[in-house]
Order: structure tokens, then C-alpha cells, then sequence
């Protein structure tokens, strides 16, 4: 299983095979064609609550990454579309997580993407 993650401002390439995109809202100023996202899963994404009490502040990426686990493993939606995404890792042959944060090393993709090479 191969899984990336990348900026959905990042030009898409043929490398990145199925692009999913894991925010709850659209990239601003990014059309559906530029984005190249295949699949959107808002639902994965964290909380509201989770997103705004985060702020992408690196210092409490620590803290984040173990609520947003805590979501994951808990909440039944979540779990529903972890399952998706799950079907759509073993039918692809590469799959990449795009997201707008601009911090590349401190956002859900990372965790997703961790969370789900712990899982083999």
C-alpha cells in the first residue's frame, strides 16, 4: 500500500494516482478542475472543534495528533468513511492525501497517513 500526501495546490501528477482530498471545506480560490481530487472525504476531517482549537500551531500538533486519533477510532462516521478510504488504498495502486494547510508537516494528512501505515 502506497499512500502520499501533498498540497492540493501542488500540481497534480500522474504519480500521485487517486487523489483524496481529507479537509472538511473546500481549498479556497482552487476550482474543481485544478484540484484534480478524485475523491472528498470532509467527513475524515477533524472536528470543528478539533480544527479551530488546533490553528495548525506546530506546539500543539502533539496533542492534536492524539485527539484526532481519538476521533478516528471513536466516532462511527469517521469510521465509516476510514473504511472508504481503506477500499480505495486496496483498489489503487498509489493514493495520495491532499490538503490546503500550508504546513506541510503538521496537519490531518500527516496523521491519516501515519495512523494508516500503523494499521497493516
Amino acid at each position: 500500500m502506497q499512500v502520499n500526501r501533498k498540497r492540493v495546490y501542488e500540481q497534480p501528477e500522474n504519480e500521485d494516482g487517486v487523489r483524496v482530498l481529507v479537509d472538511r471545506v473546500w481549498p479556497r480560490g482552487l476550482s474543481k478542475q485544478k484540484a484534480a481530487v478524485d475523491h472528498w472525504l470532509k467527513e475524515l476531517a477533524p472536528s470543528a472543534e478539533l480544527r479551530k482549537w488546533f490553528q495548525h500551531d506546530p506546539e500543539k500538533f502533539p496533542d492534536f495528533k492524539q485527539k484526532y486519533i481519538q476521533e478516528i477510532e471513536s466516532d462511527q462516521t469517521k469510521r465509516e468513511h476510514i473504511g472508504k478510504l481503506k477500499e480505495i488504498i486496496e483498489e489503487s495502486e498509489s493514493v495520495t492525501l491532499v490538503y490546503g494547510a500550508k504546513d506541510t508537516e503538521h496537519n490531518q494528512a500527516v496523521v491519516l497517513q501515519e495512523w494508516l501505515a500503523g494499521q497493516d
